[in-house]
């Protein structure tokens, strides 16, 4: 083959000239065995830079390379559950030079993306999609009459969701070449919970034969491959299931973190890493969350002094970080349904109504999993469960699926739901005690990102007279009504309008459920002009309730800021801000000229 290349970053002998899968395809042990230490190499000094999902994306590498060397990609369709195997599966589909060229690192998305490449079906980021979604291409395919293989790719931790038992039940009668291939490591974004986990390992301490087989009883065919980090035991076994017309499952146990001492040790620190050195896996920038530590603090101290408290996750530790040590502080207060968001918050409801005080927590992308439940298991049966919703801001996540800036839009709108929104750490714990202690309502809190670091006024410990508003600022002709983090924001705004001589009001709005009927109604003595701020959707938002209050009144205007129903990709949030006037020297020269005008 040559001397090695140089590329930035090391030497690559295989790695840097792989264009498409069909570079691979002659290749034999000895290249592939070289191409995945390439690949590793490649991905280790990326995720140092850069972070990244880690250890699913080590652990799948050889079944990756298995895949492509067998399978036609795209002719035949490779559905991947939650992308966490999606960076060895874009280096071998054009897209390397994101993975060897430190000035291309940002060139792809985490996860897979039909945008940039036709070997991508779906753009797909939350677990437990992928035999429906590819359930759904082959039978789209056979109503078309081609014979392409369907592939979906799925990890333990993603079968514990209801959708993936949906489709398992679909695809055991679809008697049709469908082809599961289950990546079996052992672990969820932290342990895995859940009886069929206990069958599993089952399966895998007999090679594959124990009677109770939750595939085989589902319809499905079933190997097992006990080398799962083996490319050339994989590649035997898709070989023997290419171009069956069964639906068949294959089962592989492979190793999270594969290839890097620090991952393969502990699993779950390394699920997903920022930057870090490489000799000693320490970050570069560690970071805490303050809102984040101090909810961990109330939670673990209201469960020592209430023995009726349990705090509920869906494998990602409650969106909060409860480290191991923390989970077992909490024991049975402490609950992991595994990934399974729909079940956690029905789970919630029936603890609620049988005494207990529970509290679930997890990312806001991944509430938008559970509306129905929230509306019917919950909100129609007034059970007073207490829901925290994390990463709620344009500023967190900014990947298409995990985007987590609707939330108010959707559950604002449910009715018995009290929706509110504190802005600083210590109305944040008033509000938690106040939802945990009180058994009249369902509650469903927006955890602060970054709102008032302290509270700019006294911050007070009873909310059950639902749906009154904090005057933060006193002023006239102009009102700034924030929700949540743009409180704040609104504070910063008025700020720069003092300097201007204007002295406009803030207003705290705290519930988003409701409006505070009785001081939007006195504010018309005293002013003219309404802005709403929120970190949020405008279509469904909170300011389109204040503009609906006012309706066509003559005497009040209302302008909403927020952001616009769409979805946004990889965007940056400062840039998103300011393209919709979510700053404050914008916000402030706004109301600038709208006086001017008015005048």
């Amino acid at each position: 083959m040559g001397a090695p290349a140089r590329f930035k970053g090391g030497f690559h002998l295989y790695l840097e000239k792989i264009t498409s899968p069909a570079d691979i395809k002659g290749y034999g042990p000895a290249e592939r065995k070289a191409l995945a230490q390439e690949m590793r190499d490649a991905m280790l000094r990326r995720a140092s830079i850069h972070g990244g999902h880690f250890g699913p994306d080590f652990g799948a590498v050889e079944a990756i390379i298995a895949l492509h060397t067998v399978f036609d990609s795209p002719r035949d369709k490779i559905v991947y559950d939650i992308s966490h195997q999606s960076y060895p599966h874009k280096m071998l589909t054009g897209r390397v030079e994101a993975y060897i060229d430190e000035a291309h690192y940002d060139a792809v998305s985490g996860y897979t993306n039909p945008e940039e490449s036709p070997h991508d079906f779906f753009n797909v980021g939350h677990t437990s999609t992928s035999i429906s979604l590819a359930s759904g291409l082959a039978k789209a395919r056979d109503l078309a009459g081609r014979k392409e293989n369907i592939i979906a790719f799925i990890g333990d931790g993603s079968m514990s969701g209801g959708e993936a038992l949906e489709g398992l039940n679909v695809a055991g009668e679809m008697d049709t070449n469908f082809i599961i291939v289950f990546n079996d490591n052992d672990q969820s974004i932290a342990e895995n919970h859940g009886g069929m986990y206990r069958e599993f390992r089952r399966l895998r301490e007999t090679g594959g034969t124990a009677p109770n087989n939750l595939f085989r009883a589902m319809g499905l065919d079933y190997r097992y491959v006990a080398r799962g980090n083996d490319a050339e035991a994989l590649i035997a076994a898709f070989a023997a299931v290419k171009d069956s017309q069964k639906p068949v499952v294959v089962h592989i146990h492979t190793q999270k973190g594969k290839g890097y001492k620090f991952a393969e040790e502990d699993r779950e620190t390394w699920h997903y890493r920022m930057a870090f050195d490489i000799e000693t896996g320490e970050l570069k920038r560690p970071y805490t969350d303050p809102f984040q530590e101090t909810t961990k603090a109330f939670v673990k101290e209201t469960a020592k002094v209430n023995p009726n408290f349990v705090f509920l996750a869906a494998g990602t530790m409650g969106g909060i970080g409860l480290s191991p040590a923390d989970r077992a502080e909490l024991g049975s207060q402490y609950v992991d349904v595994g990934i399974a968001e729909e079940h956690a918050v029905a789970m919630a409801s029936g603890l609620a109504r049988g005494g207990v005080r529970p509290v679930f927590g997890t990312y806001s992308t991944f509430f938008q999993r559970t509306y129905d439940q929230m509306a019917q298991d919950v909100a129609i049966n007034r059970s007073p469960a207490v829901f925290l919703a994390t990463g709620t801001s344009l500023y967190r996540s900014t990947d298409v699926t995990h985007l987590g800036f609707y939330d108010i839009a959707i559950f604002s709108n449910i009715p018995n739901l009290v929706h509110i929104a504190p802005t600083s750490i210590a109305e944040h714990i008033a509000v938690l005690h106040w939802a945990v202690e009180q058994t009249e309502h369902p509650v469903m809190i927006r955890m602060p990102f970054s709102g008032y670091a302290e509270s700019p006024y006294p911050v007070r410990t009873d909310y059950s007279g639902l749906n009154k508003s904090v005057v933060v600022t006193e002023g006239a002709d102009v009102a700034l009504v924030g929700v949540g983090d743009f409180v704040a924001l609104a504070s910063a705004a008025a700020e720069e309008l003092r300097r201007e001589g204007i002295h406009a009001t803030v207003i705290n709005p705290l519930y988003l459920s409701g409006l505070d009927a009785e001081l939007l109604t006195s504010l018309r003595a005293k002013h003219r002009l309404i802005l709403t701020l929120e970190d949020g959707i405008l279509d469904g938002g909170f300011g389109q309730k204040v503009a609906a209050f006012y309706g066509d009144a003559p005497d009040m205007r209302v302008r909403c800021y927020g952001l616009p129903k769409k979805f946004f990709n990889r965007c940056n949030p400062h840039d998103l801000a300011r393209a919709h006037h979510l700053t404050a020297p914008q916000i402030a020269a706004d109301v600038v000229r709208e006086m001017c005008v008015r005048a």
